[in-house]
């Protein structure tokens, strides 16, 4: 089976990149934006200028049975653009739907998107779970960019016949990570005081293996076609709860204040800190069980065993 990968060299795509190079009877090409070394030998590697409505992927996608799109224009922390949804528009939207398809008159047979939570929406109550078919609510331009390429993929379905699976991942962690994880592992690793000892929120996390594993379980299971699934590892955790267990498998017991979440809310919104306060304070939850049931999948590694991965990775980076 000929299978191509966008996004190759980004922290999902190079999960893929390691897992499916490992796959018999499975021959790998991986779309970058310029020339890569370091490739396992048995990848094919063609460079594409980028992700635009007017790429031509015709060469690439020749013989292509299955493509796994992770490539997208993400967020951007400094956003300079006075219109961010045009920007994330012209590449997670007009560059996927070119790209899908150009697949489709390839006579490529499945189209796996890797999306994003933020579809459902920015957060839950606790205990209420996003469930992968229910009524989208995004709230920001990545998100909007997302279902919009969504939308356009299934009516693609619809008219071409290719197979469309989407999956929509929380926050992905595992070695390697970047932005909050790998501050909060610093902090950790250093023994700084940290004010989240008395969070009471739940949020929903996928290790980069559990990811990438549904990813391999949807290039072919028969019941995975023209589906949207969410991911997570099985178990939420409070923000408490999570720097605990990280400080565990740092070897570096967390050093936490219990200040009420209340309290941290107003001071991050004064600082004009207001979204990370969410990511901090705020839950988000996913239901998974449909992923589990029609799937037959399950999380193959524990939150624990994920964060041993991811800080075992983070200790021999700080050796260095």
């Amino acid at each position: 089976m000929r299978v191509l990968l966008t996004g190759a060299t980004g922290f999902v795509g190079r999960g893929l990149l390691e897992r499916m190079s490992a796959l018999v009877n499975l021959e790998l090409i991986a779309a970058v934006r310029k020339p890569v070394s370091g490739f396992p030998e048995n990848v094919t590697s063609h460079v594409i200028a980028g992700l635009e409505a007017d790429t031509d992927w015709r060469k690439v996608l020749d013989g292509v049975e299955v493509v796994i799109h992770s490539a997208a224009r993400v967020h951007v922390m400094h956003e300079q653009t006075s219109d961010p949804l045009a920007e994330f528009r012209k590449v997670n939207v007009d560059g996927t739907l070119s790209l899908a398809r150009q697949a489709a008159a390839a006579g490529v047979r499945r189209f796996v998107f890797i999306s994003s939570i933020k579809v459902n929406g920015e957060g839950t109550p606790v205990n209420v779970p996003y469930l992968a078919d229910a009524q989208p609510a995004p709230a920001d331009p990545y998100g909007i960019s997302k279902i919009e390429a969504e939308k356009g993929l299934r009516a693609l379905a619809a008219e071409t016949g290719m197979e469309v699976v989407i999956i929509r991942p929380v926050l992905v962690y595992g070695p390697g990570v970047k932005a909050n994880f790998l501050n909060m592992m610093r902090w950790l690793h250093k023994g700084v005081p940290l004010p989240f000892g008395a969070i009471h929120n739940r949020r929903s996390l996928v290790a980069l293996d559990n990811l990438v594993d549904l990813i391999v379980t949807c290039i072919d299971h028969p019941a995975a076609a023209n589906q949207t699934f969410l991911v997570s590892d099985g178990e939420d955790l409070s923000t408490t709860e999570l720097l605990r267990r990280m400080g565990v498998a740092l070897g570096k017991p967390a050093r936490l204040l219990p200040v009420p979440s209340r309290l941290l809310e107003v001071g991050a919104t004064i600082l004009g800190k207001k979204a990370l306060s969410q990511r901090l304070c705020g839950s988000l939850q996913v239901d998974i069980s449909k992923t589990r049931e029609l799937l037959n999948w399950t999380p193959p590694l524990s939150v624990d065993e994920a964060l041993r991965k991811t800080a075992k990775h983070f200790l021999e980076q700080q050796s260095k």
